[in-house]
């Protein structure tokens, strides 16, 4: 909050023609108990505060496999991720999640949601599309450009790991589907696990 003098100069009029302003109803002020005029300079000059929100904002890197056996390909991610932002000067934090690109609750996940939605975030960092979420990556995308968050892919080419994440993902669809059809012990849940791991392995090969 600020005198009438100082939102004049703030706004490059008079004071005049700040009075006339708010007899008018163009702009409203907030009065003191002595009977002084403060503008809420926030309201009068929004884009002066804006840039300092924004600088503020963080850079977050993200990087995901599907399974324990892909830590070392993590590992790589953060490697490529962390040498990319220091390259470019930029602060930031990475997030790293192991899962499913079909799941929509990792932690990791929710939590750079969350920050993103909060405007903490003004940079997201990623090495594929996919690393983010297999299927829904675009809305993702548009809720960062609804909060003016900065997407940066570092290669927009195919995920050289897509075949055999994307088998990993449907292979534990049909290990939660099968596990709660015919229990997770059960004969015929492990004969049809057994079949599409044997379909998946000719496949890659």
């Amino acid at each position: 909050m600020v005198s009438i003098g100082e939102a004049a100069k703030a706004l490059g009029v008079s004071i005049t023609t700040l009075r006339r302003w708010e007899a008018n109803g163009k702009l409203i002020a907030e009065h003191t108990v002595g009977g002084h005029r403060r503008y809420n300079l926030a309201k009068l000059r929004p884009e002066l505060f804006r840039v300092e929100t924004e600088a503020k904002r963080k850079t977050v890197a993200y990087a995901r496999v599907s399974s324990h056996d892909q830590k070392t390909d993590l590992e790589r991610q953060k490697q490529v991720l962390e040498l990319y932002c220091a390259r470019q000067g930029w602060t930031f934090e990475v997030i790293a999640d192991l899962g499913s690109g079909m799941n929509y609750h990792k932690q990791g996940l929710k939590r750079l949601l969350d920050a993103v939605i909060e405007g903490q975030i003004g940079r997201l960092v990623i090495t594929h599309k996919d690393r983010l979420l297999r299927f829904g990556a675009e809305l993702v995308f548009a809720i960062c450009a609804a909060k003016n968050v900065e997407v940066v892919i570092l290669n927009q080419g195919e995920d050289t790991t897509f075949e055999e994440d994307l088998a990993k993902d449907v292979l534990e669809i049909i290990t939660v589907f099968s596990a709660r059809l015919y229990g997770s012990r059960s004969r015929k849940s492990q004969k049809l696990l057994d079949g599409v791991k044997k379909a998946v392995e000719e496949a890659q090969c």
